[in-house]
């Protein structure tokens, strides 16, 4: 393949913001690398988290509890030699959790601590590998804040795993962590888990909790977790300067998929759809502005964001229907519609009509919302 096809930072911003980046055209390596087998194989602790804001505001957490190698001020425009601590991170997302769990399984050592954040599982085949994990390891904790089938919290509980899963509508899953490990933490990582918190719930009434979140998306995990450990949520100033930098144009994105939305009333529901390259939770807040209860976000390489409101906490219903979950006024989903090259096409050529339509039509399906509903608690 000509890799001037993929390059999409030669497009303009506006052909730019309607195709995945050059990752998605790349073959996934077989297997993971030996750099990481190499960390693995070192760990005394490792954490298995979602490579967000919060899910590393978890690993700086675990690292200092443990007394981990610390690496100091990051320039993230240069290049980052990773210190070989003691704690090491397994990043992943809520799809690729079996196959996590089976890496960790695999290659980790015995008796080694384990750690899984800011992750929660879809359904019973997630966890099928967790049985040959606990069996190696020395011990096996769980934190999260998402919503949880009761069944699933259950049978990690039967697995030997502790589970803690806060409330998704009032903690992230730092503050669990922050409150669960027994360490006298700095008021720095207390200050982090709030503004974690800020930004994760969509609270955002702290300007500092967009810069984490922008710049755990921009650089790597592990800049991101030493930057956050050493400085909490008060990033140094040259990481300031290049969250600026890039905001140019991530602006410019977020500008794009505004003038592209639709709004739709569905079922008393006033729902703003869009699609494009962006950071969602701007332009679900540029769609709330504009009269919208919920807004979708569908995004070049198939998944979609789902954002609520004061007047809609039911996302995590609608993406439950089409294979994701999330919190009720945040979640996540990747329809199953996507079955070869030419369903990629026409979902880049009609800006995701069939990923909106799907969405929508979970919208129409939710069954009549209960007056008072039960809740479960997995906290124990």
């Amino acid at each position: 393949m000509d890799e001037d096809l993929i390059d999409t930072d030669r497009l303009s911003l506006s052909r730019k913001s309607v195709i995945p980046g050059a990752g998605f055209f790349l073959p996934d390596e077989e297997g993971p690398s030996e750099e990481r087998i190499a960390a693995l194989e070192r760990a005394e602790t490792v954490v298995v988290a979602d490579p967000d804001a919060d899910g590393l505001g978890c690993v700086a957490l675990i690292r200092e509890a443990r007394g981990d190698v610390e690496a100091g001020t990051v320039d993230p425009d240069e290049e980052f030699d990773v210190p070989e601590g003691r704690v090491a991170l397994l990043p992943t997302s809520p799809h690729d959790l079996a196959d996590s769990f089976a890496e960790a399984a695999e290659y980790l050592p015995e008796g080694v601590e384990v750690f899984v954040c800011d992750l929660c599982p879809d359904e019973e085949s997630d966890i099928d590998a967790l049985a040959d994990l606990v069996a190696g390891a020395e011990s096996v904790s769980w934190f999260d804040h998402h919503q949880w089938d009761p069944d699933l919290a259950a049978r990690v509980r039967e697995l030997g795993v502790e589970l803690g899963v806060g409330e998704s509508d009032e903690e992230c899953t730092t503050d669990v962590v922050l409150r669960s490990l027994d360490h006298d933490f700095d008021a720095r990582f207390e200050d982090l888990a709030a503004v974690t918190r800020d930004h994760d719930l969509w609270i955002r009434d702290d300007a500092r909790s967009d810069d984490l979140a922008d710049y755990a998306y921009w650089v790597s995990p592990e800049v991101y977790i030493a930057t956050v450990r050493t400085h909490g949520a008060d990033l140094p100033p040259v990481a300031e300067r290049y969250i600026e930098k890039r905001r140019i144009e991530k602006r410019a994105l977020i500008d794009l998929a505004v003038e592209r939305a639709d709004v739709r009333e569905v079922d008393g529901v006033t729902v703003g759809v869009t699609y494009g390259r962006c950071s969602q939770n701007e332009v679900a807040e540029a769609l709330r502005e504009r009269g919208a209860d919920a807004a979708v976000i569908v995004k070049p390489a198939g998944s979609a964001s789902i954002r609520g409101s004061a007047g809609f906490e039911r996302c995590h219903e609608v993406a439950a229907q089409v294979g994701g979950g999330g919190h009720p006024r945040a979640a996540g989903c990747k329809p199953d519609i996507y079955h070869d090259m030419l369903d990629y096409a026409h979902h880049w050529t009609t800006r995701g009509a069939t990923t909106k339509q799907v969405i929508l039509d979970a919208f129409r399906n939710l069954p009549p919302e209960e007056e008072e509903e039960s809740e479960f608690d997995v906290y124990d």
